[in-house]
């Protein structure tokens, strides 16, 4: 399956249907009065959040949706049948934008989340809502009101509890398959991860999901390499894994290139927790080992951990760290949750 985080979709609810002008004429019934009957309302456009989707691809194919319209109002008192829904299937973490792709009209973070994006036109009354006593045989009907439409856009932003973030090459395929049963491709060359791949993760009895992003180079959010936008992925993780490629020239000038484009990129990214690795570790020596981790801890202030995905060794230290880290994040959202709703 295609992975597609983008989409613009065309949108139209149904129009109400109209009133009805008629009246009662039956044999022996001299006086009959007004009888017609109002118009159905027209069909909504809703979206909801479903399980077992990861991608919006299939809002390539299909880029109109149109609700059904409301049914005119009959005699005899009939009211017209009211237009069928339309109900767009997205996947957690998706978000509808408006046609300028900035003002946000809603999130769907959660499975089962719905939200009415056009609402259906309402049916018009017929004139057998308009009598009265000084009105006995009104001879006129309310047509139905039109329906709305408008240009969306879907953007998708993975539901992952950790982001693997670091250049090209820097092991994070490697670290993503060995921990656990995702296959991403891994290849010798920049840029084999094009798009971003998920995995659930498993230590001490608990789980998480782990999300590897696409390698960030030197000016990405001017668009060079594969540009940034993959970024949004992790916005809503609780920490960033920055993995450094120990073969490289310098761990430390690699580390401050990721930063910078993080902080290029904004949205907090660049406030959100994080734990560096230096990656590769089975193929430097103990000099080269030692020199890498010297450059990385200058530059991230902080001791980075040291991995190697292949060798098994120091993968469980990583994991432990970001469920830590990650159990921290969960444990103060509820706490700030219980305060706002406190009496």
């Amino acid at each position: 399956m295609k992975f597609l985080d983008e989409a613009k979709v065309y949108i139209r609810s149904g129009d109400g249907g109209n009133g009805c002008v008629s009246f009662r004429r039956e044999k022996f019934i001299e006086f009959g009065g007004p009888n017609g009957g109002d118009g159905g309302r027209g069909g909504d456009v809703i979206v909801t959040a479903v399980n077992g989707l990861n991608t919006l691809i299939d809002y390539r194919y299909q880029q109109h949706f149109t609700a059904q319209n409301g049914r005119g109002g009959m005699g005899k008192d009939r009211h017209g049948a009211n237009g069928k829904n339309i109900n767009m299937r997205v996947p957690a973490g998706t978000q509808i934008y408006e046609e300028d792709g900035e003002t946000l009209l809603a999130d769907l973070t959660e499975v089962g989340q719905t939200v009415v994006i056009a609402r259906g036109g309402n049916g018009g009354f017929g004139n057998a809502h308009f009598k009265s006593s000084t009105n006995q045989a009104p001879r006129h009907a309310n047509p139905g009101l039109p329906g709305e439409e408008r240009t969306i856009r879907l953007r998708l932003k993975l539901i992952a509890d950790a982001g693997i973030v670091g250049l090209p090459n820097a092991g994070k395929s490697t670290f993503l398959a060995a921990v656990s049963a995702a296959k991403p491709k891994i290849a010798d060359y920049p840029f084999t991860t094009l798009h971003p791949q998920l995995g659930v993760v498993r230590i001490d009895n608990r789980e998480f999901v782990l999300a590897d992003l696409p390698g960030l180079i030197e000016d990405a959010h001017e668009g060079v390499g594969l540009g940034d936008r993959f970024l949004g992925h992790v916005e809503r993780c609780r920490v960033l894994l920055h993995l450094v490629d120990g073969t490289g020239e310098d761990a430390g000038k690699d580390y401050n290139t990721v930063r910078h484009e993080l902080e290029a990129y904004g949205h907090g990214l660049a406030a959100k927790p994080e734990i560096v690795a230096l990656s590769k570790a089975d193929a430097l020596s103990p000099e080269q080992l030692k020199e890498q981790v010297t450059r990385l801890k200058r530059a991230a202030k902080k001791t980075p951990l040291v991995l190697s995905a292949i060798a098994q060794e120091g993968v469980t230290d990583v994991l432990r760290g970001l469920v830590k880290v990650i159990d921290g994040e969960r444990a103060s959202f509820s706490e700030e949750k219980t305060e706002a709703w406190s009496p």
